[in-house]
């Protein structure tokens, strides 16, 4: 088609790409001044009988005013015609120079940081939230259809997947359509999306590989080489192949769940996990322990200027205060500071900090109690919170594991030692399983210090009540 003009006015000049859905060529508008080039996707019906070609008018007609009405975002291309001619579906839409995601990940460029990535899912889900509020599915979000602009280096989505069903549609005598491949590149896809039944969170799935991508270097298109799959639960394994703050692991493996119903449900549920994750000072710390294992860290800095007139109290004969919230119980001592962190990124409820002992003490013992859910046994449970303090702990050393009780219940704790932040800390935890929930609580203190505050904080643990 290299030099046919289409549409009585799109001359063809360059090939772009081919595949099963049709061919895009780059063209030059030959009636608006200066011939300014433009994009032509041409796109064939499977066959061309009456009732599908009928059928494929009806669904062009209706993706392109869906593209039309998309197109009014800065960082969507605007759709300029769209057309039939000698049986075949023309889409023209706005060319944007600047260079496709896959020139700024691995191998071409280096691997990416946590922040970087962040950076960059922030920017791709913005453009994607426009579309989800607009109730339109990408269905095709991989890095070559991500383009970063030339004019101003914004991030601009590009070749929606929608009317790619015309190319792909055949119709029976009664005129019923069906679809006779889903729309999507492997890798990319989740499941639901390729048994033709996509969400808005499969876009999130989507937008989750290619942060996974950004930070292991691993391409998920690859075959053989693709990210990894657990074959028992299908969930993705990645976190072996790159150390991450946990609370954005957590952001992560929430994204690319294989249940889409896990998922989060639209970008601008993600937007909100990603824009939490960077106002929590833990996120700050170069070195994050796991945030299942050292919650708090965070609050330390937040509250400690408003509670340091109750750390500096000291009061040999404590008397316990009752905390009662979420569905737990617990008793914790008066002087010490209380601080309620329901947190829809992070889980946790509750931190309780030990007064400062001393105007040299820069390290509050703490004990946190979070809710997660958790489809799992206790028994495999250990291995997963173990694998957890191995993956993203620096120096870990797990000093001892077993079963305990908590809450009256079967449960099981573990005692192991780690670094954050030039500080050697040591940690006990103890969970218990209850209706698909994970009760975790954790006491953390300086290695130094931990023995002086444990008979305190076994107490604490004992009185743990689920009601």
């Amino acid at each position: 088609m290299l030099g046919q003009t289409v549409g009585g006015r799109y001359q063809i000049l360059t090939q772009l790409g081919r595949g099963g859905f049709g061919t895009t060529f780059i063209a030059q508008d030959m009636q608006r001044p200066g011939n300014p080039k433009c994009v032509v996707k041409q796109f064939k019906p499977l066959a061309n009988d009456p009732y599908t070609l009928n059928a494929a008018k009806r669904f062009f007609d209706l993706e392109a005013a869906t593209l039309e009405m998309l197109g009014k975002h800065d960082q969507i291309p605007q759709l300029l015609a769209h057309f039939a001619e000698n049986a075949e579906f023309y889409l023209v839409q706005e060319f944007i120079p600047g260079h496709d995601l896959n020139a700024e990940l691995p191998p071409v460029s280096a691997k990416l940081t946590e922040t970087a990535v962040i950076q960059l899912l922030k920017e791709i889900l913005i453009v994607l939230a426009f579309v989800h509020q607009n109730h339109v599915i990408h269905r095709d979000l991989k890095p070559e259809n991500i383009r970063r602009r030339e004019s101003d280096g914004k991030i601009v989505l590009i070749d929606f997947g929608a009317v790619k069903q015309i190319s792909t549609q055949v119709t029976n005598v009664e005129g019923q359509t069906s679809f006779t491949v889903a729309i999507g590149t492997p890798g990319y896809m989740p499941s639901e999306q390729a048994n033709s039944n996509p969400h808005f969170s499969s876009d999130i799935y989507a937008a989750g590989i290619i942060a996974i991508q950004a930070l292991t270097g691993i391409n998920p298109a690859a075959g053989t080489h693709s990210v990894p799959k657990n074959p028992v639960s299908g969930e993705i394994d990645w976190r072996e192949k790159v150390k991450v703050s946990p609370q954005f692991a957590k952001v992560l493996d929430k994204m690319v769940r294989y249940d889409f119903r896990q998922r989060y449900p639209n970008a601008e549920s993600v937007l909100q996990a990603l824009e939490m994750l960077q106002k929590a000072p833990l996120t700050k710390l170069k070195n994050s322990l796991p945030q299942k294992f050292f919650l708090g860290l965070g609050v330390t800095a937040v509250i400690a200027a408003g509670l340091i007139f109750l750390w500096q109290i000291k009061n040999n004969s404590l008397n316990f205060i009752e905390y009662i919230a979420h569905g737990v119980k617990i008793k914790y001592p008066d002087n010490w500071a209380m601080e309620e962190t329901p947190n829809a990124v992070t889980q946790d409820l509750v931190t309780f900090l030990s007064p400062k002992q001393s105007e040299t003490d820069n390290f509050s013992e703490i004990l946190t109690i979070r809710i997660e859910p958790l489809n799992s046994t206790l028994n495999e449970s250990k291995n997963l919170f173990i694998q957890e303090v191995k993956n993203t702990v620096d120096n870990a050393q797990i000093e001892s594991s077993g079963e305990t009780t908590l809450a009256n219940k079967r449960a099981n704790q573990l005692v192991f030692t780690g670094t954050n932040d030039g500080n050697k800390l040591k940690s006990l935890q103890v969970w218990t399983l209850y209706n698909d929930n994970a009760y975790i609580i954790t006491y953390t203190a300086k290695i130094e210090d931990y023995d002086q505050f444990l008979p305190l904080a076994e107490k604490m643990i004992q009185s743990f009540v689920i009601e």
